[in-house]
């Protein structure tokens, strides 16, 4: 249900995409003359785009450009920029194909007009997602923050002079005009973007569902008229709470009695989400469904869903300039007095009321822009008071209504979706495993996994860094400069920093690898104050850590206690032992562990334990590139 939200923090979901238009200012000598500029530019944007997308179904927001000066920038919410420019903001909700056309269209927008844009979602500068296995190495989302943009239908990424180095949407703007040659992105770069948008406009088309609804009559004449309001329907429709239901159990504004038959238009996303969203109507409110089996059962099952969608959209109708009872607005003008807008003028004031009604036309204006749900219903709301329909000419059209399009595209068998992820990151190479596999083969494998070291950003599988693609990592936040510290003593910092571990990933893997490779005899006669191998190992291949001489000492005298109570056990016979090892001569019938067999071994018996089900053999190797072949035996113990 709708409630009283601040639409202007809305921005900040995790499904928007922000887009900025730079025309070139350089010849503009006032204010008056940059927004003639912008007002142009807009103008010339607005009819590209709507060229190029008048067939698109957007799932939320439109592509919607707005001029924004350096005034306006102060109006504006969560914003820095101070450059006159086009501003827009898109929420994709679950569509992520809107967030693509919208490159597309931009792309297309540099094709014919001499400006540079810039476009980021909540991740930033996503373009470079797609591109991450080729991007330079400086290239991350904190060093990239405003150097990303298409100009001239390319992908330009600025290069920093220093790691540190920050740099201004305007600086940025300058070196692309200036010298595009050297901020032009390789061609790698290019091609992932371009493979993302590739088949537009033609794929608009592609990614439509129609189908025949049995739908209220005023329903059916909105979208007739409106076609795109099926999408806010919708998404009313399966966000639904219990107050939206009584609403759908009145349905006061488009009864069930007077149905017709009509052919309406979704996205694939949305068929597939009303498709999927369960309910059952109520039949005292009038709705009379045919049985599951009945050819008639979708038509009506749908017609139902999306007739209460409008319901929902227009129980919750509320005109766009009632302002004064929103907290929103409220929450607004106090963020503006924050940031110094009324410039400390009197309330009240005449020029105070100025400056607050230009920002309450602006909060209007980008509530309408941002298609939220109290506006809408308010638009379905008029339309059902002016519209003027027919019943006989809509029952007229149901006997010409085309068949509904095949929506078997909803099921997708594993073959075609192990295909689409090979297409998508590319085939893994696996190496079998089973009961011929060499186990020095297998060993080495495991020695490859432990001894990859990985950076502080994040685990990788040695394979993964070659073949699987992935997003940057991210980065820490720089730290302002300009903020102020309310630590009193920057020693604090210092003293946390000082007790930080200091982990070395090529001892911890040695320690590990003498582990793996401690050797048992098995000879009751075995000297118990020599040295073993575990002894030797707590001797030769000491970490060198300060202030650990204590420890290491502990350690040593646990493994010492630790040889010989093992000694004195039998446990040496369960492991698989090599026939003959010339090392050890002089010790009368000393067999050393096989390291290699038995790591197999116990791989291989845990795989079959977990009898074709997930467990901890198939987790562990297949991101290693190591494929468990099943048993062919039935004996225990066999492989």
């Amino acid at each position: 249900m709708a409630n009283s939200l601040n639409f202007l923090h809305s921005t900040r979901e995790d499904d928007f995409v922000e887009y900025f238009v730079y025309p070139s200012l350089l010849t503009c000598k006032d204010s008056k003359a940059e927004q003639t500029v912008l007002k142009n530019t807009l103008k010339q944007v607005e009819s590209i785009v709507q060229r190029h997308s008048e067939k698109y179904l957007w799932h939320r927001d439109e592509f919607k450009l707005v001029v924004r000066t350096s005034e306006d920038s102060l109006l504006a919410i969560d914003t820095n920029e101070t450059l006159p420019h086009l501003y827009g903001v898109t929420h994709c909700g679950d569509n992520i194909e809107d967030e693509w056309f919208i490159v597309y269209l931009l792309y297309e927008v540099t094709k014919e007009l001499d400006v540079v844009v810039r476009v980021i979602d909540s991740d930033g500068e996503f373009l470079l997602i797609e591109a991450a296995n080729y991007l330079p190495k400086w290239a991350n989302p904190d060093t990239c923050e405003n150097r990303v943009f298409i100009y001239q239908n390319k992908l330009h990424i600025v290069p920093p002079v220093d790691d540190d180095e920050l740099i201004s949407v305007s600086d940025a703007l300058t070196q692309i005009r200036n010298d595009p040659q050297s901020t032009c992105s390789l061609q790698d770069i290019q091609n992932s973007i371009l493979n993302k948008i590739k088949g537009y406009p033609g794929r608009i088309q592609e990614n439509l569902h129609s189908a025949s609804l049995y739908l209220p009559i005023g329903v059916a004449a909105i979208l007739k008229h409106k076609p795109a309001l099926v999408a806010p329907a919708v998404q009313a429709f399966c966000n639904r709470d219990s107050v939206d239901m009584k609403a759908c159990r009145a349905m006061k504004y488009f009864p069930p009695e007077n149905r017709v038959y009509s052919r309406v238009t979704f996205t694939k996303c949305l068929y597939a989400m009303l498709n999927h969203s369960r309910y059952t109507p109520d039949k005292r409110t009038g709705w009379n469904i045919p049985v599951i089996s009945s050819p008639q059962y979708k038509s009506h099952s749908l017609g139902v869903k999306l007739a209460c969608g409008f319901e929902i959209l227009v129980s919750q109708a509320k005109p766009s300039a009632d302002v004064d009872n929103d907290r929103g607005w409220h929450s607004y003008v106090k963020s503006l007095k924050d940031k110094g807008y009324f410039r400390s003028l009197l309330e009240h004031s005449r020029d105070y009321n100025d400056l607050l009604n230009k920002a309450k036309e602006y909060y209007i204006n980008y509530c309408d822009s941002m298609q939220c749900t109290p506006v809408i219903g308010q638009e379905i709301l008029q339309l059902t008071k002016n519209l003027d329909y027919a019943c006989d000419e809509f029952k007229k059209e149901c006997s010409d209504l085309p068949k509904d399009d095949d929506d078997s595209w909803l099921d997708i068998a594993p073959n075609d979706l192990e295909e689409m992820l090979q297409e998508k990151y590319g085939q893994k190479k696996f190496t079998p495993l089973n009961g011929n596999t060499d186990p020095t083969n297998f060993t080495e494998k495991i020695t490859k996994f432990l001894e990859h070291v990985s950076d502080v950003q994040g685990a990788e599988f040695p394979d993964d860094v070659k073949h699987s693609p992935r997003r940057p990592p991210r980065g820490i936040k720089r730290q302002n400069k300009n903020k102020v510290s309310f630590s009193s003593d920057t020693k604090v910092e210092d003293k946390v920093n000082s007790n930080k571990v200091n982990f070395d990933p090529a001892s911890f893997t040695c320690a590990l690898q003498n582990i793996l490779d401690f050797m048992i005899p098995e000879d009751d006669n075995w000297d118990l104050d020599s040295d073993s191998d575990m002894s030797a190992y707590a001797e030769d291949q000491e970490v060198s850590f300060e202030g650990c001489e204590e420890v290491k000492n502990k350690m040593k005298d646990y493994m010492t206690q630790m040889d010989q109570e093992l000694s004195t056990t039998t446990i040496g016979k369960s492991f698989q032992t090599k026939e003959k090892c010339e090392g050890f001569d002089d010790v009368e019938s000393f067999r050393p562990v096989d390291i290699d067999m038995n790591a197999l071994k116990n791989v291989l018996e845990s795989y079959q334990a977990q009898m074709g089900e997930a467990g901890p053999a198939s987790t562990m190797l297949g991101p290693m590139g190591i494929h468990l072949e099943p048993s062919t035996s039935h004996d225990k113990g066999s492989f």
